[in-house]
């Protein structure tokens, strides 16, 4: 069974729910899961998405293309979907360090380290998110 979200209005929250879960199973390799509609991540914004036994994934949609990468800023603990997209560049809040959501490489101080990077499949107008980092 695939595991999949419930997007909270607090970024910093996440709750699975299992009927979704239930309801969107289709056969594709078990590392993709149910992140959430392409109508909830409109051109210009991000949503912070959990995964049980995951760290949090940030997906992106810059002029309607779709990205994944870790949520967690990778200077501090610090979630990236509190901070603002611009382009193709997300900003972390905590102390300006900005990420590309493409390259997952940091464009900016403090951060100097890359974040994750994952695929994503869509599906119809559902967003399906690899819980393994593209290497």
């Amino acid at each position: 069974m695939l595991a999949s979200l419930v997007i909270l209005n607090n970024p910093n929250l996440c709750a699975i729910d299992t009927e979704k879960s239930i309801n969107n199973s289709i056969a594709m390799n078990n590392d993709y899961k149910y992140a959430c509609s392409l109508k909830e991540v409109k051109p210009g914004t991000t949503k912070k998405i959990c995964f049980p036994g995951h760290a949090p994934i940030l997906i992106a949609n810059v002029d309607g293309t779709i990205y994944a990468v870790d949520d967690t800023c990778t200077h501090e603990d610090s979630s990236l979907s509190l901070g603002c997209l611009r382009g193709d560049k997300v900003k972390c809040t905590l102390h300006g360090s900005w990420f590309s959501v493409v390259t997952g490489e940091p464009s900016e101080e403090p951060a100097d380290e890359p974040l994750n990077r994952y695929s994503i499949y869509l599906r119809h107008d559902e967003i399906w998110v690899s819980t393994s980092p593209i290497e």
